[in-house]
């Protein structure tokens, strides 16, 4: 059985990637594929390194029933032979990943979160950071991750063999 292995990035991994984490792991759970996709998230910084995802995060996702959870870490080089796949939420993190990837077919697993939205269309593919911005950032975040992840959804089930 053919699996995938998704690490969402960030800067700080204590907003927008545990909740792309907490998103696709509820759909990967709708959809019946938990033992064939499995799911991390990390920062391209070190300094909230070992901390709970934000409130704030936490908060807006339960208000729509999703879970965020774990401890923020920072993304290494070993993730590049770990996962198939590492989603930036905006394309800073994306330089950076590609910056630290090994080689040029590690790099090539770096993709921009919202490059799955098909809604999304060519412009502005960031996920914007909700951590100095208002509530309503952190619902605006939930609204563009969760559109993205399910086109993700639908990319990883040709890769595991899922209809």
């Amino acid at each position: 059985m053919a699996c995938a292995r998704v690490l969402f990035v960030c800067l700080g991994n204590i907003c927008r990637s545990p909740t792309a984490e907490g998103v696709m792991r509820g759909l990967v759970a709708d959809a019946g594929l938990s033992d064939r996709i499995e799911i991390d998230s990390a920062g391209t910084g070190g300094w909230h390194v070992g901390a709970s995802p934000d409130p704030r995060s936490v908060a807006a996702a339960a208000a729509r029933g999703i879970v965020l959870a774990g401890a923020a870490r920072k993304v290494r080089r070993a993730d590049f032979d770990a996962f198939d796949l590492l989603v930036a939420l905006d394309g800073a993190n994306a330089r950076d990943l590609r910056r630290l990837a090994p080689d040029d077919e590690a790099a090539a697993k770096v993709r921009l979160l919202r490059e799955f939205d098909r809604a999304a269309g060519g412009g502005d593919l960031d996920v914007p950071d909700p951590y100095y911005g208002g509530e309503d950032g952190f619902g605006h975040v939930l609204d563009l991750v969760d559109a993205a992840c399910r086109g993700l959804l639908d990319e990883l089930r040709g890769r595991v063999g899922a209809a």
